[in-house]
């Protein structure tokens, strides 16, 4: 199968630009209001400096490349070092990354933090616009996937979801035509390695040894270089104190003021009143179906254009893991501008929701309504609802809108092909 882009009626891109346009709005509603300061340096609406979690990359690459890497695994001597630095009255942070992400952060720890966090935003935003560019999108929604809500969030959160929605995106993408490239880049993405769950079920179903090769040499490469610069005991630090500092972080009782951002099937569990163990076995069974769907969707035998596998597949990750943010759901805003692209018929409501969502999950999280991995689920599905036997109301919506993009496969049957 092979996507074709359809054309949109004036109404369609008026519709487009609206949700855009409202996108934006709050987006950089949200940021004037995180960039407002008071007296004590911190953002009005954070109550933390407005570089928020890039405080932590930063600071920690610093006093690893200053010889004090010891540090970022105590969390008492951490938050002691990183209130020397910045203000008495800064509120509690945590190290919560493989020391591998040390590697990206050192040449920005010698810089200050404001060009600094610049450097970061705006460069991860670049990289994801080179990891795009093989969609081959319109270029309103190419620019519109690079300023999507999700853009936004991460830039006012200061973390890496650019970086790591780049990197999986671009090596799905490239998986099938450039497997040393994919490699290389999935081997980069073990410094969020919640993330890339699906990737070597995604290799070994495709049979693409030379990526799978690619990846687990990068990666072991990555943590040699890692120990080699900050010394070969960083790792078993961070397996015992900050994995363990980051699992009681998880499975802290509900809510907790870091949940209004959450986006998980183990938060959506533990918000609807579900203890640990229930949660990790529901989240155990979404993880399940999107290792079967994944497979699935790289099967030689299946038939889906790459770019469609690609971004269900990135976005699956969100629904695989226990542990993500509206942060990370970058891939989905992706996914998005790619429905619309293809769809002869977009439906407005379910694209302005998912759109939109990552900007006003937090409402939902502050009521106990922890719902909002269920947005990325949905589309997801709708990225792969095309390859699904088609029955009467099976999918309600989404399924009119799988219909909509396979009408006429019948009258090209010719151009069906099968990804390798």
């Amino acid at each position: 199968m092979i996507d074709h882009f359809k054309p949109k009626s004036a109404s369609d891109w008026r519709m487009a630009l609206f949700v855009f346009a409202c996108g934006m709005a709050f987006g950089f509603h949200y940021h004037v209001g995180l960039w407002t300061t008071g007296a004590d340096g911190f953002s009005e609406v954070s109550r933390r400096l407005p570089y928020w979690d890039f405080t932590n990359l930063w600071a920690g690459s610093r006093m690893a490349i200053e010889g004090h890497v010891g540090t970022l695994f105590d969390v008492d001597a951490y938050r002691a070092e990183l209130r020397a630095m910045f203000t008495p009255n800064l509120a509690d942070h945590e190290w919560s990354y493989p020391p591998s992400i040390i590697l990206f952060g050192a040449p920005l720890a010698a810089l200050p933090i404001l060009p600094a966090y610049l450097l970061w935003t705006f460069g991860t935003i670049a990289m994801l616009h080179f990891a795009i560019r093989p969609l081959r999108l319109p270029m309103p929604l190419h620019l519109a996937a690079l300023a999507s809500p999700a853009v936004f969030i991460n830039a006012m959160f200061g973390q890496n979801g650019a970086l790591t929605a780049a990197l999986l995106i671009g090596g799905l993408l490239a998986a099938p035509v450039r497997p040393i490239l994919a490699g290389v880049l999935f081997g980069l993405l073990t410094v969020k390695p919640h993330l890339g769950i699906l990737v070597p079920f995604c290799l070994i179903a495709s049979q693409n040894w030379r990526a799978f090769l690619s990846a687990a040499t990068t990666a072991v490469l990555l943590a040699v270089a890692t120990g080699l610069a900050f010394g070969f005991g960083v790792w078993p630090s961070f397996l015992t104190e900050t994995r363990a500092l980051m699992t009681a972080i998880m499975e802290a009782p509900y809510p907790q003021l870091y949940h209004a951002n959450a986006l998980t099937v183990f938060v959506m569990a533990r918000a609807a009143g579900a203890g640990l163990g229930l949660a990790y076995a529901v989240q155990a069974v979404a993880t399940a179906l999107a290792i079967a769907a994944a497979i699935w969707l790289w099967l030689p035998s299946t038939p889906i254009d790459s770019r469609r596998r690609a971004l269900a597949t990135a976005t699956l990750a969100i629904v695989a893991t226990p542990y993500g943010y509206t942060y990370d759901s970058i891939p989905m805003c992706v996914a998005l501008a790619y429905l619309f692209a293809v769809t002869s018929k977009p439906r407005p409501l379910f694209l302005a929701i998912g759109w939109l969502f990552p900007l006003f999950a937090h409402l939902l999280n502050y009521q106990g309504i922890g719902i909002g991995v269920v947005v990325p689920a949905a589309v997801a599905f709708a990225m792969m609802a095309p390859l699904l036997p088609r029955r009467q109301g099976a999918a309600g919506a989404l399924s009119d809108t799988a219909r909509a993009e396979t009408g006429a496969r019948s009258d090209r049957t010719s151009t069906v092909t099968t990804s390798s």
